[in-house]
């Protein structure tokens, strides 16, 4: 009896924090890295370099894996059918992949399953641009469909003078994603994960706080989350990866609209592990990386409750300090209790390069938990 290996496209950090998770079970872990100096090049014995874009390049990594996974959803949808025909075991499948790929296909899955969507529409000009804004009110948010993410790919237009600013993203991409911008009081993420065989598992619904786009702080549970939207919002995770037959770990990105029934709307998706999960290594049973390996091996999943009454996750991007470890022994006495997650990344200004978890006491109210865990976060950005 031999273990499995998983092969992991994309070297970036989600393939280097799932190493640990399959150090622990025996798995071998394979990834098909951009370059030398990714994330998880460090933290895998076997990470050849070489172009997701390419076929052939992808068909030979396969050819040594027992199950092929993804650090992102880049690989163009139609290698990922081809590798299918050779024979390869991949998840999830293309066909649920592609939702994640493309936020107009995601927009149609999501009206198609009845679940709450914002107002949306293709639009391939900035005449159906003001056609949109004027049925369903400014400002509005137009979006790349493929390509975007931690706020790129996306413009909010105030006005109908402001849509002809959007003239040369048609240039680059047609059709285009138009959406209402909804009123919300703040982001949710419904985290869940599905084998091949429709076993499947929630993790509590949590906060996530951004910042300039990009995640910033997540707290789990979300806090005084009415538990009627917590059990829809729950329940349209899980019928979402039923429906789409998603596979692995997958994140449903949420606007809560409080006086909007049913309490929130969907955002986006994202099939693979995520940011605002992070806090599941070190605050659940089962950490979303682990999961996800068991997920795509069709293993049976692990149990997802929390540790704590309240979990906080705190990114830390790149800053004044270049030398991360000289900051570790002030930062690691500030907060015994607090979790460090480095990415092995080179430091450069508002990238992301790591993560801190705490798991706050019976005791602890949400604002000093946070305050643990930004603490620690800010020294080692800042060195001081």
């Amino acid at each position: 009896m031999t273990f499995p290996v998983i092969g992991v496209v994309g070297g970036g950090q989600l393939a280097r924090m799932m190493a640990p998770a399959a150090v622990a079970l025996g798995i071998h872990l394979h990834v098909l890295a951009e370059a030398q100096d990714v994330s998880a090049v460090d933290a895998v014995a076997h990470a050849p370099v070489g172009d997701y874009r390419d076929l052939e390049t992808l068909r030979k990594f396969a050819r040594d894996v027992d199950v092929l996974t993804f650090d992102h959803e880049h690989v163009p949808n139609e290698h990922l059918q081809a590798l299918i025909a050779d024979g390869v075991n991949v998840q999830p499948r293309p066909d649920a992949l592609v939702n994640a790929q493309d936020k107009l296909v995601m927009r149609a899955a999501i009206e198609r399953l009845g679940l709450p969507n914002p107002a949306w529409a293709a639009v391939a000009s900035v005449a159906d641009i003001h056609a949109f804004g004027e049925a369903n009110g400014w400002p509005v948010v137009l979006k790349m469909p493929r390509g975007g993410y931690d706020g790129k790919g996306v413009k909010v237009l105030r006005s109908a003078a402001d849509a002809a600013s959007a003239a040369d993203w048609f240039e680059a991409m047609k059709p285009l994603l138009v959406e209402e911008m909804v009123d919300f009081s703040r982001e949710l993420s419904a985290l869940v994960a599905r084998t091949p065989s429709g076993d499947a598992r929630a993790w509590p619904v949590a906060e996530s706080i951004q910042v300039a786009g990009v995640c910033d702080e997540v707290i789990a549970p979300a806090p005084e989350l009415p538990a009627e939207v917590e059990a829809a919002a729950e329940s349209a995770a899980l019928r979402i990866a039923e429906a789409l037959g998603v596979t692995g770990v997958m994140a449903a990105e949420l606007f809560e609209t409080p006086g909007r029934s049913p309490g929130y709307l969907i955002n986006e998706l994202a099939m693979r592990p995520h940011n605002t999960g992070h806090w599941t290594m070190d605050g659940a049973i089962t950490g979303q990386f682990e999961q996800h390996l068991r997920a795509v091996l069709d293993l049976p999943l692990g149990a997802t409750d929390a540790l704590g009454d309240i979990v906080v996750m705190k990114n830390f991007l790149g800053g004044a300090n270049q030398d991360l470890f000289s900051a570790y022994p002030k930062a690691l006495a500030a907060e015994p209790t607090v979790k460090v997650h480095s990415y092995g990344k080179s430091v450069r200004p508002g990238r992301k390069i790591g993560h801190v978890n705490v798991i706050g006491s019976p005791h602890d109210d949400v604002a000093a938990v946070r305050a643990r865990a930004t603490t620690v976060a800010n020294i080692i950005r800042d060195g001081q």
